[in-house]
């Protein structure tokens, strides 16, 4: 049986349930952690909060190296939620499997909503339209238009305009391709279990122990990458350019 994702429409546009399932299951652990964690604050902080502030000065890092001291305070809550959602939508999809047979197929109820390429991709597009907002509202449309593209100088104008094309397609394919490729080959590994039976299971466990590990890393690392790389894109649209 093929294995495939929840598809619902409304009316003639169809939606894919698992992604927007999961997806809202982000959000709500998001929610719920920041939430426990920010309840009675301490002046010593101890436990929870510890932890909560340990992860607003890690993104607050992020966008130091990135941006100028000054603006570091404007964009550390739009570094910080950008972070999480992307750190938990990569990781959720290791936590387990849930598939039940369906019309002759096999639908997945439970996967990251970044191995999913349209969730990335508009992950980010949203963010490369974010710096070109942040850039108008900085320079005015005028001033945006000529410190974005014709500074330092006016014939580079063409390659400016087809950088922010691939910088979407880059942020948001890189994301995907290291999530998805993760997942599948925990599929894979799973799959020998499946067609060998309990003589696989002293080869399968480890590896599949051993490659969670290794997956949870690049998820970690994923959502750095997406936040540093937006952040870079974001000061080049803020900070004028000479």
């Amino acid at each position: 049986m093929e294995e495939q994702s929840l598809l619902f429409h409304i009316g003639p546009i169809w939606f894919d349930g698992t992604v927007a399932i999961m997806s809202a299951l982000v959000c709500a652990i998001i929610f719920l952690i920041v939430f426990i964690c920010t309840r009675n604050p301490q002046l010593k902080p101890t436990g929870k909060q510890n932890f909560i502030e340990w992860v607003i000065d890690f993104v607050r890092g992020i966008l130091s190296d990135q941006l100028p001291a000054k603006e570091v305070g404007n964009f550390h809550l739009l570094g910080f939620t950008l972070f999480l959602f992307v750190f938990f939508a990569n990781e959720i999809g290791l936590m387990t499997k849930l598939v039940f047979p369906m019309n002759g197929n096999e639908v997945t109820f439970w996967k990251s909503p970044t191995a999913n390429p349209i969730i990335t991709m508009s992950l980010a597009l949203m963010s490369i339209l974010l710096t070109h907002y942040f850039g108008v509202m900085r320079f005015g449309f005028k001033g945006y238009f000529k410190n974005s593209y014709l500074e330092p100088v006016f014939f580079l104008m063409p390659i400016k305009f087809i950088e922010e094309f691939t910088n979407v397609i880059t942020l948001g394919l890189r994301l995907y391709g290291n999530i998805y490729a993760g997942e599948v080959l925990l599929t894979l590994i799973a799959s020998l279990f499946k067609a060998f039976g309990w003589i696989t299971l002293p080869l399968v466990v480890p590896i599949e122990m051993t490659w969670i590990g290794f997956s949870l890393f690049i998820g970690a690392i994923q959502a750095y990458v997406f936040v540093t790389l937006t952040m870079v894109f974001l000061n080049h649209k803020i900070a004028a350019e000479h």
